[in-house]
């Protein structure tokens, strides 16, 4: 196994995290910020108010592309487990 296999494994494990992570945060970024421009446009100043918007967000994107995003996961966690045997010898 050299360095760089490690490195490219590494970086596909980063990727994989990061495009996981993007899907269930951006949303949930727009839905924080069209609140708190409603918040401002109304002077509503209460803090949970933008808690339970983000909440269905990220509990919807989950329903809608949780399955996809387990596919992916299992998928290079399958790819990973096929190579080991390449990886060592």
């Amino acid at each position: 196994m050299t360095p760089d296999t490690i490195v490219t494994i590494g970086r596909q494990a980063i990727e994989i995290t990061v495009l996981l992570l993007s899907i269930i945060l951006i949303p949930s970024l727009l839905i924080g910020v069209l609140v708190s421009m409603f918040q401002a446009a109304t002077q509503i100043n209460e803090m949970t108010l933008t808690f339970i918007p983000k909440l269905l967000v990220m509990f919807v994107v989950l329903l809608v592309g949780g399955a996809w995003m387990l596919g992916l996961v299992v998928d290079y966690t399958r790819r990973l487990i096929d190579n080991i045997p390449s990886l060592i010898g």
